[in-house]
This record gives structure tokens, C-alpha cells and sequence, in this order.
């Protein structure tokens, strides 16, 4: 019996130590493995980091994940020039095929201005840059018979000459220009457009229109007229009296805009004017100084006008010379623009006048066109109009006291000049 027990306990200490070799071996096993997998690790990481190495194993290797690696390493950049010229060095190193610079200008630079969503920014080249400063003042027209303004960058008619070729051809303000002489690479600026006109006595031109259903518009009917070049020497100021009320109207505020009002109101005052109504319809503006001066003629003192800038608001004031006291009806409608609303503006919030019409285009602001030093210039918005009372002007425009529409058809009575004059004599009545 006791030979059993011993035989028996043997035999289990041998399986414990069986048990205890075999789960070793394992722990041995297992331990080996994850060393293997460890460096396995870390060298696929050495190796990967050896390009050229990989490469030549067989392994491919992917761009993308290079480029991202490089990426990370550069500066992020703030500036469109810094972006453009990584790009521009990329392709002077690496691009098979050659960059056209004066192109690639005249297409980044475009799209860089519009980006910006101020819809008067342009940039010219130079050939049409140095036409765009052959614009001048005078108004001894050597045109079409049309008389343009400037919307949203693009050129369109104010007014037609009664008794011009284009008046006979159905030109209609409002009417917009798409090409002149064929040429429809770029829209065309009241500047452009009037250059262009400004041929040779005789000279035909063939001018694209475009007629809108509103002003905003961008398409429309399209026609094409032919016209010649022709001088009309159209007054820019004309007055006339009727009764006690004098009718002064201005076209458009030129260089000697101010003094053409103030020899007007003159003469009127000696003719008996009692009141005055100061028709600016239709009028796209022009010099800012003179909207100012003119406004000068009949507000005592105060703001005329905010102009807001980069810099900060500034206020430009009466000059303190008024050349009369009388009542004042202002006359606009929705061709008023720039700086004829300025000069609505500045009657209306200083209570110089009864203002009487339509709201006003809302045309308020300021652009600069910027020679640069490679060629051309840049236009760009620098300044917003606000009216004395801080209000704004830029696509809002200036609502009249008494709103009045006109019937449409050649027979329609003008009945905002009626209901102008009739509010100037009212005004006389109750002094």
C-alpha cells in the first residue's frame, strides 16, 4: 500500500512538471512573437522613411501621402501673392509647358477683382486703360446723341437727344451697352464708351445694345444700330420761368456745373422767381466737389454729405455763400444717381427743399482707378456717400417727400414736373 502511494504521488509531480515545461515554452513563444512583431514595427518605419529604398524593394509608394508629409511642414499662407508665386515656381521648375505672363495677368487679376463682389472693380490692361483716361469733362458732345451713366460698371443711356440718329433709331434709356464695333471682350464703362464715341465727324460706329426689363438686369433684348459721330452741342443747364417759379434743369454735374446754376437762379431772381424747382432726373452725376457747390447756392450751413472711407467718416460742409432764400423743389427720379443724389440728399436732410419724384438709382459711392507700376491700372470702390443725416445711399438710393411716377407713351403728360411746379407754388402761397 505504501508502494502505491509513493508510485502515485510521483506520478503527479512529474505532470506538474510536465505542465510547468509546456506552459514556459508557451510564455517563451508568446514573448518571441511580440519581439518580432515590435521590430517588424519599427523597422517598417525606418525602412518606409528611406524613399528611394522602398522603391527598390518593389513597394510603391504613395504621392499623396509624401505631399502631405511636406505639406505640414510649410507655412500656412495669408497672401494671394504668396499662393500664386508657389504655384507660378512650381511651374517654372516642373511644368512642361510655358506661362504666358501677360495673359495669366490680365486672367488672375480679373478674377481677383471681382472676387472681392464689388461690382465696379476692373482691371484694365494698358491699351485699354490709356483709353479710359482719354475721358475728359467737356460736354460739347462729339458722340451718338446719348448722354450715358455707369451702373454696376457697365455703361448705359441717360438720355437720347431728341432730334439725334439714336433718338430715330429707338435708343431708349436704360438701354445698356454690350459691344462697339465688335468688340465684346470686356463690359463697357461710361468712360470706354464715351471715348470711343468721341470719332471724327462722320465716323460710323456699330453699337450693341442691350434693353433690360429692369435696371439690375444682366440680360435682355440685344439690337444693333449703326450711327455716326456727330457734335451736339446740348446745353447742360437750361432754365425758363413760369409765372413766379423758376425751372432750372441740369443734365449733368460737369466741372462748371455750379456756376451754370448759380447764373441760372441769377437770372431767374431778376425775372421775378419766387421759388425754384431744381430738376436732376436722369442726371448719372459727375464731379462730387460741384454737387457740393451746387447744394452750397441754397443750404446756409450744416453737412452736405458723409463720406465713409478705410479711414474713418468725414463730413464735408456748406460753404456758408447761399444766393437765395427761396423755396426749393427738387426733382429726381430712379436715373438719379452718384453724385446728383448727393446733391437730393443734401436739400432734403437739411430742409432746403420739398424733393419730389422716385427713389433715387442708389449709386453712393467713390471708385479710383490706380495705375500700376507693370501696366494698367486697377478700379476699385474706395468710398461710400452717406447723406447728412448718417443714411445710406449705395443701393438704397434717396426716397423723395412726395413719390410720383410718370404715365409711360410719347403722350403721357409729365406729371412730376406738374406736381413739382405745383408744390413751388404752394410754398409761395404759404410764405
Amino acid at each position: 500500500m505504501e508502494r502505491e502511494r509513493q508510485s502515485a504521488s510521483s506520478r503527479k509531480r512529474k505532470t506538474a512538471r510536465l505542465r510547468e515545461r509546456v506552459r514556459n515554452k508557451r510564455v517563451a513563444a508568446a514573448c518571441l512573437c511580440f519581439l518580432a512583431l515590435v521590430a517588424t514595427f519599427v523597422l517598417g518605419f525606418a525602412v518606409r522613411s528611406q524613399t528611394s529604398f522602398v522603391q527598390s524593394l518593389g513597394f510603391p509608394v504613395q504621392e499623396a501621402s509624401s505631399q502631405a508629409v511636406a505639406a505640414n511642414d510649410k507655412t500656412t499662407y495669408d497672401a494671394i501673392s504668396e499662393r500664386v508665386g508657389e504655384v507660378e515656381d512650381i511651374l517654372k521648375s516642373y511644368s512642361m509647358d510655358e506661362l504666358d505672363l501677360t495673359q495669366a495677368t490680365i486672367s488672375m487679376l480679373t478674377d481677383l477683382l471681382k472676387a472681392t463682389n464689388d461690382p465696379y472693380a476692373q482691371y484694365f490692361d494698358s491699351a485699354r486703360y490709356e483709353n479710359y483716361v482719354q475721358e475728359s469733362s467737356n460736354r460739347n458732345y462729339r458722340g451718338v446723341g446719348v448722354l450715358f451713366g455707369e451702373y454696376d460698371g457697365r455703361a448705359y443711356v441717360t438720355d437720347v437727344f431728341e432730334g439725334s440718329q439714336a433718338y430715330a433709331m429707338g435708343i431708349e434709356q436704360g438701354d445698356f451697352v454690350v459691344s462697339i464695333n465688335g468688340d465684346s471682350s470686356h463690359e463697357w464703362t461710361m468712360a470706354e464708351t464715351v471715348g470711343a464715341l468721341d470719332g471724327d465727324e462722320g465716323t460710323a460706329v456699330v453699337i450693341t445694345w442691350m434693353r433690360p426689363t429692369s435696371i439690375d438686369a444682366k440680360t435682355g433684348d440685344e439690337f444693333t444700330t449703326t450711327l455716326e459721330c456727330k457734335r451736339y452741342d446740348e446745353p447742360n443747364v437750361t432754365s425758363a420761368l413760369d409765372e413766379e417759379v423758376g425751372y432750372i434743369k441740369i443734365r449733368q454735374i460737369t466741372a462748371n456745373a455750379a456756376s451754370l446754376v448759380q447764373d441760372a437762379v441769377r437770372d431767374l431772381s431778376r425775372q421775378g422767381a419766387r421759388a425754384f424747382v431744381i430738376d436732376v432726373r436722369d442726371n448719372p452725376g459727375g464731379y462730387l466737389t460741384q454737387s457740393l457747390d451746387m447744394a452750397s447756392l441754397f443750404v446756409p450751413s450744416g453737412i452736405l454729405v458723409e463720406i465713409q472711407t478705410n479711414d474713418g467718416t468725414s463730413a464735408r460742409n456748406a460753404s456758408g455763400e447761399t444766393i437765395t432764400d427761396a423755396p426749393v423743389v427738387v426733382l429726381d427720379n430712379s436715373f438719379t444717381a452718384a453724385s446728383a443724389e448727393v446733391f437730393v440728399a443734401a436739400l432734403q436732410d437739411n430742409q432746403r427743399a420739398t424733393t419730389v419724384g422716385q427713389t433715387t438709382m442708389g449709386k453712393g459711392s467713390v471708385q479710383v482707378v490706380r495705375e500700376l507700376s507693370f501696366g494698367g491700372a486697377a478700379r476699385y470702390t474706395a468710398a461710400y456717400y452717406l447723406t447728412p443725416l448718417g443714411h445710406d445711399i449705395e443701393g438704397v438710393g434717396v426716397t423723395p417727400d412726395v413719390t410720383v411716377a410718370n404715365g409711360s407713351g410719347p403722350d403721357a403728360d409729365d406729371t412730376q414736373l406738374l406736381v413739382a411746379m405745383d408744390s413751388a407754388r404752394s410754398l409761395i402761397e404759404a410764405r
